[in-house]
């Protein structure tokens, strides 16, 4: 369960950026953080990035490696939300489609910010458990006589 629900956050947020790139454009540009050369690919590589994660979770292919980067990305994402919120800036994180500037006190950096330690405990639980029944992991694990995996419990 932990598996695919972290999959489904990076799924659905990355399906939403990617349908709109113009507003992903304008998500990114508004952290401020980034030259004007490099907005560009961010806008496009990010949501990219998150439906290869999300792919790859709900595989359980490569588990304990997409959970290190889903895990770095969260960090960075967040501090990104730190760094906006430290500054004063009025944004929207654009986590889930939108993002950009919004009207001052209507932030919400700590609700954003406490979902998103909630994704990166999701992560942590997956890299200390990576492999789960009925994952591509599991499967190329597995014990072919018994059909265990190597973790001492089904691999498939």
């Amino acid at each position: 369960m932990v598996r695919l629900g972290l999959a489904t956050v990076f799924l659905v947020s990355g399906a939403v950026k990617i349908l709109d790139p113009a507003q992903t454009r304008v998500a990114v540009t508004a952290y401020e953080l980034l030259p004007q050369d490099l907005i560009g690919p961010v806008a496009t590589g990010l949501p990219l990035l998150e439906l290869a994660l999300g792919t790859l979770l709900v595989a359980g292919a490569f588990t304990r490696w997409v959970a290190l980067a889903s895990g770095l990305l969260l960090v960075v994402l967040m501090a990104g939300m730190v760094q906006a919120w430290a500054r004063g800036l009025s944004i929207d994180c654009g986590c889930f489609g939108g993002g950009g500037a919004v009207a001052p006190g209507s932030t919400q950096y700590p609700q954003e910010l406490a979902r998103d330690i909630g994704f990166g405990l999701l992560a942590l639980w997956l890299l200390v458990r990576p492999r789960t029944a009925l994952s591509v992991d599991g499967w190329l694990r597995a014990d072919p006589d018994t059909g265990w995996g190597r973790a001492g419990y089904p691999a498939g």
